[in-house]
């Protein structure tokens, strides 16, 4: 009777664990599913160490079992007693040297590596006209939110990271108020991102997000950072470079662009009274605003990372943030606003686009 419980105890464990881990194998969020140079050469690294600390695990184990057979007591009998091979100078120099030379095979690969994925020089490289000729995007982490200002393009977004495949792509990664963590899982490693320091990387990202279940990868915060640091969510569009390269024109053709207090629109009107101050409308411009900047809204995945990109989850997300993201810095700000307002709010907000 308990043996056969204790069958099923482990049955349903692992019927849980398959729904919990069968989406490990999505090509938008898994490490094992790699779509960047970064990811691929972390996955084959990765891949490396395991093989040989699996050869480790099979010479090791083989030898107990060799060991375990050979001299059974059954065998040998009662009274048989195995060599001593107590203060072998030839057996301790073969299990000192062994995990030396095992370090080494590991360490090696690990540090080249490292040192590659770290260089960053190219970031400064200028061309003849004296333009950076790498794409640099400058990367801050709010609660809880993700900020992306393009320097060189003039540029600011939040929530949805937009760039090119087939190039590396360096990152000035930074937080404002506590540590963060920027991780992309299908494109490369996670780097933290603090208050004190930039800290920077590259990554590069050579499949077209479009053709993925969701249109876009998914970027997490991998570090602790407040109540809602499960839902600090980030999306990635990756477009080709034409397309990239029309985008930013695009970014840069909101220049100026606002809403009205004055506007016959209600939502605007709305918008421009009671939101202007905290979150803008236009892609052109300097970065560091409190609230994120809302020019592409009508072409993002998610509502606040995480709600489906709809009407009725932004009227959520307005009426009462903190049900959503716990801790968030827009809870009680637009407490007085009415259900007319919030709906007209909501229509304003979903149609800022610069795709359509």
């Amino acid at each position: 009777m308990m043996k056969g419980l204790k069958k099923w105890r482990l049955f349903s464990l692992l019927a849980v664990m398959t729904v919990f881990l069968s989406a490990c194998g999505e090509d938008y969020i898994s490490t094992l599913k790699p779509a960047g140079a970064v990811g691929k050469e972390q996955l084959n690294l990765l891949l490396f160490s395991i093989t040989i600390m699996a050869l480790v695990v099979i010479v090791v184990s083989f030898l107990y079992l060799y060991a375990f057979v050979k001299f059974r007591r059954s065998k040998q009998g009662e009274n048989h007693m195995p060599k001593q091979v107590e203060g072998s100078h030839t057996l301790e120099v073969i299990w000192t040297v062994i995990p030396i030379i095992l370090l080494l095979i590991l360490a090696v690969p690990t540090l080249i590596s490292t040192y590659k994925l770290a260089d960053v020089k190219a970031m400064d490289e200028v061309d003849e006209e004296g333009n950076k000729s790498a794409l640099t995007v400058n990367v801050t982490a709010k609660l809880y939110w993700w900020e992306f200002e393009y320097p060189e393009q003039g540029i600011v977004t939040a929530q949805e990271l937009v760039v090119p495949t087939g190039e590396k792509v360096y990152f000035n990664l930074k937080a404002a108020d506590v540590k963060h963590s920027f991780w992309i899982p299908s494109i490369g490693g996670k780097m933290d991102t603090n208050v004190e320091n930039v800290n920077k990387f590259y990554l590069q990202f050579d499949k077209e997000s479009k053709d993925l279940e969701e249109g876009v990868f998914f970027g997490k915060c991998a570090e602790l950072c407040g109540p809602s640091h499960a839902l600090m969510d980030f999306k990635v569009k990756t477009l080709a470079p034409e397309e990239f390269e029309n985008w930013v024109a695009s970014m840069q053709a909101t220049e100026g662009q606002t809403a009205s207090a004055d506007s016959a629109d209600l939502g605007e009107a709305t918008f421009a009274n009671s939101c202007l101050a905290c979150h803008a409308v236009s892609g052109v411009g300097a970065s560091g605003a409190m609230g994120p900047n809302l020019t592409t809204f009508g072409d993002r995945n998610r509502v606040a990372g995480v709600l489906e990109h709809n009407k009725e989850s932004l009227e959520k997300w307005i009426t009462d943030p903190e049900s959503v993201k716990p801790g968030n810095l827009m809870t009680g700000k637009y407490g007085e606003l009415s259900e007319e307002e919030i709906s007209a709010v909501a229509d304003y907000i979903m149609s800022l686009s610069v795709e359509e």
